[in-house]
């Protein structure tokens, strides 16, 4: 029996980011990585390699003593949000605020994962469930990701405007509340600074940008990660570069040549980078503690 690592080539990274943001369903993403591996066996064992496994999520434990967690409700633009918040323990004075927005496959484990990393580098982080208007994330990723079709660009908009007015006020924040997205939620950020006048600072990792017309109304300074090998949401960042320096916006934009859409999602064997990941994390913490302390 062989033991060698499939081989994952780019083509099949384009082939699992066609399925997860485009047009391509199921059926039809596994019937073009068959053909790509050569069979459906050798198929079989690619696909697990570029989706996310749930079972390597949990970088910092959910119990963790040093930090405060628990799921939380509360008031969006209409009816109820869901979120998942997560403080530092006995934290010396008021800290900064960082809401974490999920993927287009909702708030799963990676996700509230992040959030605790986010609240051991010193901030309150609020990661809010923004499918709560069609009744939250759901186990099954394709199902969540499904759900996304269905959700209103301005509802989902004013939510995040409800989730920053909401982690404001939480016991322990100073009340300068920054966004880090990724994926969906990278352009959820983008379009978040375009109608928030509270944002302070906002990070968006491989996030589609926002309309041209929208970008003079951004107050908040902006942190913008890319991946070199992601022709699709790179087509748009000489436009947005431009539109930016046009408004004098604080901005920052950093391309992470040979690294691929979602390389900071550790849970994703094919495209995670390590290299890439850490350096934009470190980047994203010290660019949050200049706008939030």
């Amino acid at each position: 029996m062989s033991t060698e690592k499939p081989v994952v080539t780019q083509a099949m990274i384009n082939a699992y980011d066609e399925y997860t943001h485009l047009t391509l369903d199921r059926r039809g993403f596994m019937e073009k990585l068959t053909k790509l591996a050569g069979s459906a066996g050798a198929a079989a064992a690619i696909a697990p390699l570029l989706s996310a496994n749930k079972a390597s999520a949990e970088v910092i434990a959910s119990d963790d003593k040093r930090l405060e967690a628990k799921d939380v409700t509360y008031a969006g633009s209409k009816g109820e949000m869901k979120g998942y918040l997560v403080r530092p323990k006995d934290a010396a004075g008021k800290l900064g605020s960082v809401i974490v927005i999920h993927e287009n496959r909702g708030l799963n484990p990676h996700i509230r994962d992040i959030a605790r990393r986010v609240a051991l580098e010193g901030f309150v982080a609020l990661a809010p469930d923004f499918l709560s208007p069609l009744g939250g994330t759901p186990a099954d990723e394709d199902k969540a990701r499904d759900m996304f079709t269905n959700l209103d660009s301005a509802l989902t908009a004013a939510n995040a405007e409800a989730s920053l007015a909401y982690v404001a006020k939480t016991d322990g924040a100073n009340g300068k509340v920054g966004a880090v997205g990724f994926c969906w939620g990278g352009g959820l950020v983008n379009r978040f600074a375009t109608i928030s006048s509270e944002l302070k600072a906002g990070v968006a990792y491989y996030g589609v940008q926002p309309p041209a017309a929208d970008v003079p109304k951004i107050k908040a300074a902006l942190l913008l990660h890319y991946a070199g090998l992601d022709d699709r949401i790179n087509a748009g960042i000489d436009a947005y570069r431009k539109e930016l320096q046009a408004g004098g916006k604080s901005f920052e934009i950093f391309v992470y040549d040979g690294v691929n859409h979602a390389f900071n999602n550790d849970t994703s064997a094919a495209r995670y980078d390590k290299k890439a990941a850490d350096l934009a994390w470190g980047r994203t913490v010290e660019f949050l503690k200049k706008y939030l302390s």
